[in-house]
C-alpha cells in the first residue's frame, strides 16, 4: 500500500472540506467517483455546497471540467454536440458539445426533460457518443457529477429508470451543523476556490487503481455482497416474504460490482488492505437505496428504499 499516496488523498478531501463545510460525506463520495470512474448521483435542497464541491475537487484533481445548468429547454445537442454546415468546404462538421470532458457537472439534472436526461446514456455507460453517422470516444476518466432538487418540488421530472442504475451510488446532502454553518459567515468562496492548487494527478489517480485491486476481499465477503444484492429482488430465493408488498423492482448486478469496488476504496482509506463486512455494510444504503423501487403502499406508509436495504443486509450478516 501507497502510503504518501493515501496521505495525498486524505490531504485533498481535507482541503475541499476547508472550502465546502460540513460535508465530508460528499466529498469523499465525490473522490471515490474519480478514482473508480463511477457517476455519482447528489441530492439535497439549493444551497448546501453540491455544486461547490465538485468545482473544488475538479481543480483539485486537476481535471478538465465542464458544468451544465439542466432547463426545461435543454435539447440534448446542446449536451452531445451537432453538425454544422462549413458553407466555404460545402460539408457538414462535427461541433462536439460540454459532454466531452473528464468531470461534467450536471448540475439540476431533473429539471431537463427525460429526453435530454437519456441523452447522457451512452456516454455514461460507454464512453462515447454518437452523432450523427460518427462515433466519438469521451477521453478518461469521464465522470458524471449529477445534481438534483428533491422531487417534490416544482419543475422537476423523476429520471428514468435506466439512467438511475447507471449511478454508483446517490448521497443525500443534509444541512450543516450550527458550527460548521456560523464558519460560512466568513466564507469567500469565490477567492477560497481560486486559490485552490492541484494535489492528485492523473498519475496519482492510475497508481491508485493498482492499489486498490490489491485491497483481499474475501470469498465469504464475496457472497455476502451478491446475496445483499439478490436479496432486494422478488424473484430471488434469497427474497424475503416480509418484503413482499413492499419492493417490487430490486436492484441490477451492477449493484454488485459497486458494492465490491467502493467497499476496496472505503477499506483503502481506512488503511486495512482488506476488506470486512462493516465496509460493506457502510455503504449498502447509497449504492441500493436509488436502485430498489417501492411499491406505492409502501411509499403511502412513507417507507424510505435506503432504511429497507440496510435492514436486509444487516439480516444477511
Amino acid at each position: 500500500m501507497n502510503n504518501d499516496l493515501k496521505e495525498k488523498i486524505k490531504n485533498t478531501i481535507e482541503k475541499a472540506s476547508s472550502l465546502v463545510l460540513g460535508q465530508n460525506k460528499l466529498l469523499e463520495s465525490i473522490i471515490a467517483a474519480i478514482v473508480l470512474e463511477g457517476h455519482l448521483l447528489i441530492e439535497g435542497p439549493p444551497g448546501l455546497g453540491k455544486t461547490l464541491s465538485v468545482s473544488a475537487l475538479s481543480r483539485l484533481c486537476a481535471l478538465k471540467f465542464k458544468r451544465i445548468q439542466f432547463t426545461p429547454d435543454l435539447l440534448p445537442s446542446d449536451l452531445l454536440g451537432t453538425m454544422i454546415y462549413n458553407q466555404s468546404a460545402d460539408e457538414f462538421k462535427v461541433k462536439l458539445g460540454p459532454i466531452f470532458t473528464q468531470i461534467l457537472l450536471a448540475d439540476e439534472i431533473n429539471r431537463a426533460p427525460p429526453k435530454v436526461q437519456s441523452a447522457l446514456l451512452e456516454g455514461m455507460e460507454e464512453n462515447q457518443v454518437t452523432i450523427g453517422d460518427e462515433t466519438h470516444r469521451i477521453e478518461p476518466p469521464f465522470v458524471v457529477l449529477a445534481t438534483q432538487n428533491p422531487i417534490e418540488q416544482e419543475g422537476t421530472y423523476p429520471l428514468p429508470e435506466a439512467q438511475i442504475d447507471r449511478f454508483m451510488m446517490k448521497i443525500n446532502v443534509t444541512y450543516p451543523d450550527f458550527e460548521s454553518e456560523k464558519k460560512i459567515l466568513l466564507l469567500d468562496k469565490k477567492l477560497a476556490l481560486l486559490e485552490l492548487a492541484p494535489t492528485l494527478e492523473i498519475n496519482d489517480l492510475n497508481l491508485l487503481k493498482n492499489d486498490l485491486s490489491a485491497i483481499y476481499v474475501d470469498e465469504k465477503i464475496k457472497d455476502l455482497i451478491v446475496k445483499i444484492v439478490q436479496a432486494t429482488r422478488p424473484e430471488s430465493n434469497l427474497f424475503q416474504i416480509e418484503y413482499k408488498d413492499i419492493i417490487i423492482s430490486g436492484a441490477s448486478p451492477r449493484a454488485s460490482i459497486w458494492l465490491y469496488k467502493i467497499s476496496q476504496f472505503n477499506a483503502y482509506l481506512e488503511g486495512k488492505d482488506f476488506v470486512g463486512p462493516e465496509n460493506v455494510l457502510k455503504i449498502v444504503p447509497e449504492v441500493l437505496g436509488h436502485r430498489v423501487l417501492l411499491s406505492y403502499s409502501a411509499s403511502i406508509d412513507q417507507m424510505n428504499a435506503k432504511d429497507v436495504v440496510s435492514k436486509i443486509a444487516q439480516s444477511l450478516v
